[in-house]
């Protein structure tokens, strides 16, 4: 089992507190922190505008942006936003972006990419809010777009929601076969077949069952399009809060909800500290996590994407996960 780590960048509220002026600080040095060893197989960042829960004037430092500014200062870990909405770019535009960024990178980044969900920002950046049905049809296009790029170095492509005529993208990659597609969400009927048919990748939810129904649909996906089930990895994203007591767990999400409940209210708060208070959602001892996550990994589960409120304040949640989770699993 292979592990990532998301930098807080402010999206869920994890920069609270902090000036401005200093996030950039705070993120760089933790990436580099992850960067140093070899514990961290990857590094990641949410594409988004607003916060969440609830949409605040709290900054939320933009994805792309952030990949570059990683590819330029660390060296070895992979670089991978989870994930990337397709229509908040033109996809050849993407293409073009991602393949600069994986130069600086010497050959790093990778490409989470999924249809989008977050109304509130889609309205207020003017994209509207397009069906589902729409916002999938243009992530199964997109994909296709930025696939042909990579490999071609130009593209062509008449789609009913995208067209390029000759568009290039040089340099390309520097990695062979492109950049690895992460195809993320757990739709059953669209986008885990677009997955069958693109992804290097994909990404769906930490709990067993649910992993377990989404693997098998996946799996049929994959024999319906004709390609290899064997080959996608799966992963999942856990909300880690880990301490050496039960107690001291309990404490530590008492002060992330104390952070953010003056920025959410009482109620906004609660429900997202419960959707992480779980061994299966992240959150206990060393040996609870230990415990969830060979579960997790009997049924298939081979990465695992690690947020930690806490990153930005104190890290000593990710030093125990280090030594007493990881090589539990690694």
């Amino acid at each position: 089992m292979r592990f990532g780590l998301f930098i807080p960048q402010g999206w869920r509220l994890d920069l609270v507190g902090i000036e401005p002026r200093d996030h950039w600080r705070v993120m760089s040095d933790l990436a580099t922190y992850v960067d140093r060893g070899d514990v961290w197989d990857s590094l990641w960042v949410y594409d988004h505008f607003h916060t969440v829960p609830v949409p605040t004037d709290e900054a939320t430092h933009e994805a792309w942006s952030l990949m570059a500014a990683y590819a330029a200062t660390t060296s070895r870990i992979k670089l991978g936003q989870m994930c990337t909405a397709m229509s908040y770019r033109n996809p050849a535009y993407l293409a073009k972006v991602a393949a600069t960024a994986d130069v600086i990178s010497g050959g790093r980044v990778q490409m989470g990419i999924g249809g989008g969900w977050y109304e509130h920002e889609w309205r207020a950046y003017g994209y509207g809010f397009p069906s589902a049905g729409v916002r999938l049809a243009r992530l199964d296009e997109g994909v296709q777009i930025m696939r042909d790029a990579w490999r071609d170095g130009v593209v062509t492509f008449d789609g009913k929601h995208y067209q390029t005529d000759g568009a290039i993208v040089a340099p390309r990659p520097l990695q062979d076969g492109g950049i690895p597609l992460w195809i993320a969400g757990g739709g059953e009927k669209v986008t885990l077949r677009i997955a069958a048919k693109y992804a290097q990748y994909t990404n769906f939810t930490s709990e067993p069952d649910g992993f377990e129904h989404k693997s098998q649909v996946l799996a049929d996906h994959c024999r319906d399009v004709g390609t290899d089930f064997g080959a996608i990895v799966r992963s999942a994203n856990i909300n880690v809060v880990v301490a050496a007591t039960e107690n001291e767990v309990k404490d530590r999400l008492a002060a992330v909800r104390s952070r953010i409940s003056g920025l959410t209210g009482e109620a906004a708060a609660d429900a997202m500290l419960d959707s992480m208070s779980t061994p299966q959602a992240g959150s206990g001892t060393p040996e609870q996590l230990v415990e969830a996550l060979q579960k997790l990994r009997g049924l298939g589960c081979e990465y695992v994407i690690c947020y930690f409120p806490e990153a930005a304040f104190n890290r000593s949640g990710i030093e125990l996960f280090e030594r007493e989770v990881i090589p539990a699993l690694g």
